[in-house]
């Protein structure tokens, strides 16, 4: 199977999924994202797996391509850059993220567009 359909059938339903919870539990995933955020301990360790889960998939799929295939290598970076910075600077984490919480409508955003892009991806995984 190729890369691409593999890592798009892994990524899009999970996506899919945590967009249409955050839209329709959103006290619930604040609830969660608040713990989360505080211990540093949690934060270094989400950003140890979040770092290898970007470099998996940009060792794997690293294709700068003008197609749909390009969102899951753009993933990939976003995620390795996302992993070093929960490492490097959990106290930064722990504020914006705070801050994010509190924002109902920009966790709104944020659950549709997860939402969207899980479905592009399931679609391109399994139909496309």
């Amino acid at each position: 199977m190729d890369s691409s359909i593999l890592l798009a059938r892994l990524i899009g339903p999970l996506f899919f999924l945590v967009g249409v919870i955050i839209v329709a539990q959103p006290t619930r995933i604040r609830t969660i994202g608040r713990e989360l955020l505080q211990g540093e301990a949690v934060i270094f360790m989400a950003g140890m797996i979040t770092l290898v889960a970007g470099l998996a998939m940009v060792n794997l799929h690293n294709l700068w391509v003008r197609d749909w295939r390009v969102v899951i290598t753009l993933f990939g970076w976003i995620s390795v850059v996302a992993g070093v910075f929960r490492m490097a600077c959990p106290g930064l984490v722990k504020t914006v993220g705070g801050q994010m919480m509190d924002h109902k409508t920009a966790m709104t955003i944020g659950g549709v567009v997860a939402g969207l892009l899980g479905l592009f991806l399931s679609y391109q995984g399994y139909v496309g």
